[in-house]
């Protein structure tokens, strides 16, 4: 048996141990690790190993937008402590009955949502999943097997431990968290074959993971995937207001699936709002406009865009525009171009917010306000496991119950068929 079969075995049996837990002993298992982030000592060593991430993935010329990922501190060490504490505070979804009927056999059927079971997540240069990805299986009633990226091994492993030491002084099985320290691809391929042992995969991060994982593995996935989202400045749009969406959307943090990446512009008002737009940006930081020939006539220093530009996530400063003549080609647009993440319109127009929000093909479709919302912190999930751009079991932002099946409790008097 190899090693990874070993951690499959431990986390099944860990699993069962999870799954007997009252919703009392899982939040009294999260708060101890709430108590353990915010402890000077803990943070200290948590840093301490992050910093040996960061350093050696700017030796490596790492992206400032995956460094960004990357970096802790404290506030996002505090960050995380407050997403585990306010899982605390949700209800506990396990044991919840969706609906309960008696058919003509006169049985009593029950639908009671479960836990999935054993749970494995491969994502990329975020540390902070390694907490939000246990608090949220762990108060789901699944046990969870990790393997992060090499560039933040440091980072998982110490976080890691602290999560295991709050699992050990409450009494608990300490393998309903296991990380992957190995870093050989090899044993991500032999990760995603272990459909014996986990039940569910789920890849977090770049479109070059997401693809590895649909292709290679054997365990049913659920994609996470990446995020070309879209704002469509209409006709009617508030300027003042889609100013201040756009440049949240693109600069407040680069590095994230939520980021603006994409502007569509209705031709009644380009010629005031991208000269807006311009003026603003250049004073929270400067962003390539990469845009179609008439975005390029309004703003002599937007570089002209190619059709892969419309498409393209960029994690950067760089933002692709297109000009179009009305909400039906901007919609047309957007879903030829989207990754199905989250797209907004800025409108006074509420005939076309509607149709925007009923014809937009995306997890999130959201109205005068910034894409920069969808996380399961900011839906009040407490924290997410990913946003799921696919359509089958969970879409958008996955919480607990995205993180539950189902089973059917029979309850009978003697029925024989």
């Amino acid at each position: 048996m190899t090693d990874l079969e070993q951690m499959g075995k431990r986390a099944v049996e860990a699993k069962y141990l999870v799954q007997a837990m009252s919703a009392q002993e899982k939040d009294q298992v999260l708060l101890k690790a709430v108590e353990l982030l915010l402890d000077q000592a803990e943070q200290e060593q948590i840093l301490a190993a992050n910093s040996e991430d960061v350093e050696r993935a700017k030796a490596n010329g790492m992206h400032p937008g995956l460094i960004d990922r990357l970096s802790l501190d404290g506030k996002r060490l505090e960050a995380m402590a407050e997403g585990l504490r306010q899982i605390t505070e949700l209800p506990d979804p396990i044991g919840e009955v969706l609906e309960e009927f008696v058919p003509k056999n006169g049985l009593h059927i029950a639908k009671v949502r479960v836990p999935i079971g054993v749970i494995g997540i491969i994502y990329e240069s975020r540390p902070n999943v390694t907490a939000d990805a246990f608090g949220l299986c762990f108060k789901a009633g699944n046990a969870v097997i990790l393997k992060g990226g090499s560039d933040a091994l440091h980072s998982n492993m110490a976080i890691t431990k602290l999560l295991r030491k709050a699992l050990a002084s409450c009494g608990m099985a300490e393998d309903a968290i296991q990380l992957i320290q190995a870093t050989e691809r090899a044993v991500t391929t032999e990760f995603m074959r272990l459909n014996k042992y986990v039940d569910l995969l789920i890849p977090r991060g770049g479109a070059g993971l997401i693809r590895s994982v649909v292709e290679n593995s054997t365990i049913p996935v659920i994609e996470t995937g990446t995020g070309n989202c879209h704002i469509y400045i209409d006709k009617t749009a508030d300027l003042t207001m889609a100013v201040n969406i756009v440049t949240n959307a693109k600069t407040q943090r680069i590095g994230v699936c939520n980021a603006c990446e994409s502007l569509v512009i209705h031709e009644n008002v380009a010629d005031q709002f991208l000269p807006l737009l311009e003026k603003r940006l250049r004073e929270v930081h400067e962003v390539e406009i990469r845009g179609d020939e008439t975005v390029c006539s309004i703003l002599k220093e937007a570089v002209p865009a190619t059709e892969e530009d419309y498409s393209r996530e960029y994690l950067d400063y760089i933002l692709s525009a297109k000009v179009v003549s009305g909400i039906d080609e901007a919609i047309a647009h957007i879903n030829r171009c989207s990754t199905g993440h989250s797209e907004a319109i800025i409108t006074s127009d509420q005939e076309n917010a509607e149709k925007f929000k009923r014809q937009i093909d995306s997890a999130c479709v959201y109205v005068n306000a910034s894409t920069r919302f969808t996380d399961g912190f900011e839906f009040g999930f407490g924290a997410e496991i990913g946003i799921s751009t696919q359509k089958l079991h969970a879409r958008g932002p996955m919480g607990l119950r995205e993180l539950t099946s189902y089973k059917y409790a029979i309850d009978g008097n003697g029925q024989v068929r």
